[in-house]
């Protein structure tokens, strides 16, 4: 199944799982009948899920933030804030750690100069 995934079919099934699609609407998106539309999908969301200690940038009220997931939850994670390279509008906002959607994250970050694995945003 995984030489069917292009680079297009994973970007278009990563955002709308974040967006929280069902699986039958990523199916007829991709105009693949379910039961192959399901292995695909299940396949694209082991290879983009985070894991815990992943350095992510996210959104929030507009805000860029920055920081580490600390423990994973079913579609969010928790995230310990790395205040020094987040929105300093947020301090009096959010606590040192908060909960970050799976969708609000934009970047895994493997170190402070080097973004990978952006995230890419389709309409």
């Amino acid at each position: 199944m995984a030489n069917m995934i292009t680079p297009e079919i994973q970007s278009l099934v990563e955002t709308e799982l974040r967006k929280g699609a069902s699986n039958s609407r990523i199916a007829n998106l991709l105009g693949l009948p379910y039961n192959e539309a399901v292995e695909m999908i299940e396949e694209i969301k082991e290879s983009f899920r985070p894991e815990v200690g992943d350095e992510i940038l996210f959104s929030f009220r507009g805000e860029k933030m920055r920081g580490v997931i600390e423990k994973l939850l079913t579609n969010s994670a928790v995230v310990l804030i790395k205040w020094n390279e987040s929105s300093e509008k947020m301090h009096d906002l959010v606590e040192e750690k908060t909960i970050v959607n799976f969708k609000d994250i934009e970047e895994y970050v493997t170190n402070s100069n080097e973004p990978t694995n952006e995230v890419s945003e389709q309409t």
